[in-house]
């Protein structure tokens, strides 16, 4: 299988949150979309292995990608040696996606930094004829690498407009039941209680809203999210850049 857009998160529900509302998008709209996780949630304070595996499953799912995939970088200490390049390069030459979205730079969780400069690598010696093995097929290098946002906030070289994939978006969220806050417990909930953590709380979901309606007022939409790019983008009808193209 070929895709269009692979995006790879640090830990599953990064991906949802940053940027759930642009594969939802690309997704409905026909592109082959995949997701990669670069590690387990292992080390979180909430939510075992195999609940996120399968709660990562489901947003998947919810998004309309076609492939779900999960690396083992290490969880709270992300490693990003020649060993978790090449795991990603096989990836990269067996998938062949035109399209990375992946973490941003330096951010609050270290694993985020971390795992920007491994992708980073990993899309460029993908490229490499004499890396790699030969089992992995052909070189390919995506045509273009692009960063979503997370904790800490950028400036945007462009936002997306995530108004008709809000709902698809937030039944993404709505899988990762481990962690994020879904609303007070029913009456006589007798699980155990878990650790309060930054996401699991409701101002956290509060500001998700917040942030991609921050963003969607910038262009003129109810939600956005925004990205960021390397090097300048290509634009060859500048026309095509007004808000609804050219009218």
């Amino acid at each position: 299988m070929t895709l269009d857009l692979l995006a790879i998160g640090p830990h599953p529900d990064d991906l949802e949150l940053a940027c759930g509302g642009t594969l939802a998008r690309v997704a409905k709209a026909g592109a082959r979309v995949g997701l990669l996780h670069l590690t387990r949630g292992e080390a979180g304070s909430r939510g075992s292995v195999e609940e996120r595996k399968r709660e990562a499953e489901c947003a998947g799912l919810a998004l309309g990608a076609e492939v779900v995939e999960f690396s083992d970088c290490g969880d709270g200490a992300l490693r990003t040696g020649e060993a978790e390049e090449d795991a990603l390069i096989e990836v990269l030459r067996r998938l062949r996606p035109e399209l990375v979205l992946g973490p941003p730079t330096p951010d609050r969780h270290p694993d985020h930094g971390r795992a920007h400069r491994l992708v980073e690598a990993a899309c460029f010696y993908a490229g490499l004829a004499r890396r790699g093995r030969p089992e992995w097929g052909e070189p390919h290098r995506p045509a273009a690498v692009f960063h979503y946002m997370l904790h800490d906030a950028f400036e945007p070289r462009f936002i997306v407009d995530v108004t008709e994939s809000w709902n698809e978006k937030m039944a993404a969220l709505a899988c990762y039941e481990s962690q994020l806050y879904q609303g007070s417990p029913p009456r006589g909930d007798l699980r155990p209680r878990q650790p309060e953590t930054k996401v699991s709380s409701p101002e956290y979901w509060l500001a998700v809203e917040g942030r991609a309606r921050h963003y969607g007022l910038l262009i003129g939409a109810e939600f956005g999210e925004p990205f960021a790019s390397r090097l300048p983008l290509a634009v060859s009808d500048p026309l095509s850049l007004l808000p609804g193209g050219l009218r």
